[in-house]
């Protein structure tokens, strides 16, 4: 019997355009998991099998029209609850629903719609996106899927996102990535994630946190999948197979990657460290050419981010500008950190900026005789979510999640996680390769010749 949920989406694309499959029926398959799965791991705010089975429906007529359907016609996607999708509601986390404007279709929900993909519901976000554990205790904080014994975060603030695909009631998870936010939750839960290059792809009708550093993107059960997603979505693809030809002919070539010495790698946790030395042991062995580079600037940026204020001062103006009166209502955990912005001085925030754009122009320096940069995605097993709650641990455990992770954002790169085994507790450990801005391409071709070579570890 054939298990169509767990094919790879070029494989179910041909198979849905040669009628061997129907999308009513992977929607059925994925409800059903959703069902047997997803109970006790709260990946949905708003589940909505009724509206899917229609949306499968009207796909499954788009592919019985003739011709060459779209590459994601039928396929069931989740959607961060910061994204607008047309008969939706839209919470961004928070404990009242936005108003209707921030229920029309997003940028990508709209590319997606267009193609005939099948929205399966809306998961969980941390509240306004403000934080890299997951938690949000406005509602049901999603459980990591990997300690079936033990309620682990799940990463954020797409903390539905990487469940969702776990438990298989998608295939596409769609998540925003400010700091860290796609690639978190996909390092943390065994998936793929990608934070697109800022300005690559429009972040139209999301519930913003920084318009400085947010990027819309999504993440995927395997490199080969992220980029068949990429290829569909981006404007300058279009379709998926011109792009799985280059990133394969990219990926057979000699890589270069650079390991950064910095503060990152060294407050990386021993076992997940080894697990990540390994994998960059055997990328070596297949051909790689692995070096080292200099890696402050790194250090710099993540230093910035963590007290530059940016995101915090950009969502506290979005709050006062857009959604009056909804500062009141956010919970302490984040609103502390829209409160700690606020109390800058006013040349705060305008310094902040220009830092950013000096330590940007310095990032061709990392890249001058590599390729990519390898760095951890995560340098910590995912804690309990028990004791979150007091704010001295959720403070270090959230900036310790950031540090591997908020530099890309600062420096104006682009990033892909991709699992590549599991630490000394069984949890998976991401390895993050990092690319200069606008090679989005060359981040997908490295982690796709990664998960080539080392037959997708820790998936």
């Amino acid at each position: 019997m054939v298990h169509w949920l767990d094919e790879t989406l070029s494989t179910l694309a041909t198979a849905l355009r040669e009628t061997r499959v129907s999308s009513v029926e992977l929607v059925e398959e994925a409800i059903r998991r959703h069902e047997a799965r997803g109970r006790g791991l709260h990946a949905y705010k708003l589940f909505d099998a009724e509206g899917a089975r229609a949306r499968a429906a009207r796909a499954d007529g788009m592919l019985a029209a003739g011709g060459a359907a779209p590459p994601l016609c039928g396929i069931p996607v989740s959607v961060k609850d910061l994204y607008g999708v047309e008969g939706m509601p839209t919470f961004a986390g928070t404990v009242r629903q936005l108003p209707g404007a921030w229920s029309r279709d997003a940028w990508l929900v709209a590319r997606l719609r267009e193609q005939g993909a099948v929205f399966m519901g809306k998961t969980h976000t941390v509240e306004l996106a403000l934080g890299a554990t997951g938690y949000n205790p406005n509602w049901e904080t999603p459980r990591n899927p990997w300690d079936p014994s033990v309620h682990r975060i799940p990463g954020g603030s797409s903390s539905g996102a990487g469940v969702s695909l776990w438990e298989g009631s998608a295939l596409v998870a769609l998540g925003s990535d400010t700091g860290g936010s796609i690639r978190i939750p996909a390092s943390l839960t065994g998936n793929v994630g990608h934070r697109t290059t800022k300005g690559r792809w429009p972040t139209d009708g999301v519930v913003p946190l920084s318009h400085t550093l947010d990027t819309v993107g999504a993440l995927t059960r395997s490199v080969e999948d992220q980029v068949w997603f990429f290829g569909a979505m981006d404007p300058a693809w279009g379709e998926p197979e011109a792009l799985v030809r280059q990133i394969a002919a990219r990926a057979a070539c000699e890589l270069r990657v650079a390991v950064p010495r910095c503060g990152i790698w060294d407050a990386c946790q021993a076992d997940i460290e080894k697990v990540l030395r390994g994998a960059l042991g055997e990328l070596k062995v297949s051909g790689w050419r692995v070096g080292e580079v200099d890696g402050g600037l790194l250090d710099e940026a993540g230093t910035l981010y963590a007290i530059g204020g940016i995101a915090g001062t950009e969502c506290a103006a979005f709050l006062e500008r857009d959604l009056p009166g909804w500062r009141a209502l956010v919970h302490p955990i984040v609103g502390k950190r829209i409160d700690t912005a606020a109390a800058l001085p006013p040349d705060a925030y305008p310094r902040a900026l220009a830092e950013m754009a000096r330590l940007a122009a310095r990032a061709p320096d990392l890249f001058r005789h590599a390729d990519v940069l390898a760095l951890p995605t995560a340098i910590l097993t995912p804690p309990p979510l028990e004791g979150l709650d007091e704010p001295e641990r959720y403070g270090k455990v959230n900036a310790a999640l950031l540090q591997p992770t908020s530099p890309a954002g600062i420096l104006g790169l682009c990033a892909v996680t991709l699992p590549v085994g599991l630490d000394a507790t069984g949890m998976p450990v991401g390895l993050q390769f990092v690319a200069p801005g606008g090679r989005d391409e060359m981040a997908l071709a490295a982690a796709f010749a990664a998960e080539r070579a080392l037959g997708g570890a820790g998936a």
